[in-house]
């Protein structure tokens, strides 16, 4: 993959002009390679959510979108411009419900929900870049599926926009959404 030369940091601007075959992430500056293409499990995972929370969505008559990766989610900080622009994630998930922040270019600011499936070649951007990243930005819930594990880790903003305690569940379990209160999302395996 061919990046752009810099000392300090990267920008949305050199996101956008990187080599189209190149997937990467852009966080805190830095460009973060993703897999070239999840495991099959990985994808019936995000399949099956984004059906989950879409068909949730549709029945509920909710305003809000469902999109799944790649997908740009542009976050920008507070008195940055899109040129300054130093996170551009694509979450496996991602569920809008503001669709100001819409474009065609992806998301401009933080999406509602994220989920990601972690792979194992960069479990730890899940667990702690976009952990961090996503409560900085104010997701109001961002879920972490582990398919090794088998556990849903669900964070929630709390009243002081931190995330606290993750509530954990089985993969098996009907994980408990806290953005959608009546949503029903349970996985299971016996149809992958």
């Amino acid at each position: 993959m061919a990046l752009p030369k810099k000392i300090d940091f990267y920008t949305y601007k050199d996101y956008i002009n990187i080599d189209g075959d190149s997937r990467v992430e852009l966080i805190d500056g830095q460009f973060f390679a993703m897999s070239p293409a999840p495991s099959r499990i990985h994808q019936k995972i995000v399949t099956e959510g984004a059906r989950i929370i879409g068909n949730f969505i549709a029945e509920k008559g909710l305003n809000c979108e469902v999109y799944v990766a790649p997908f740009d989610v542009r976050l920008i900080d507070e008195g940055g411009s899109e040129d300054t622009c130093k996170n551009v994630v694509q979450p496996d998930i991602s569920v809008v419900c503001d669709k100001n922040k819409l474009d065609d270019k992806g998301c401009k600011g933080a999406p509602d929900f994220i989920i990601e499936v972690v792979s194992p070649s960069n479990a730890s951007i899940d667990y702690v870049k976009k952990l961090y990243l996503y409560e900085k930005f104010k997701v109001k819930e961002y879920w972490i599926i582990n398919p090794d594990s088998k556990n849903v880790l669900v964070y929630t903003l709390n009243n002081e926009g931190q995330y606290g305690e993750p509530q954990k569940y089985r993969l098996d379990e009907q994980v408990q959404c806290n953005l959608f209160k009546e949503l029903e999302f349970r996985l299971d395996e016996k149809n992958w």
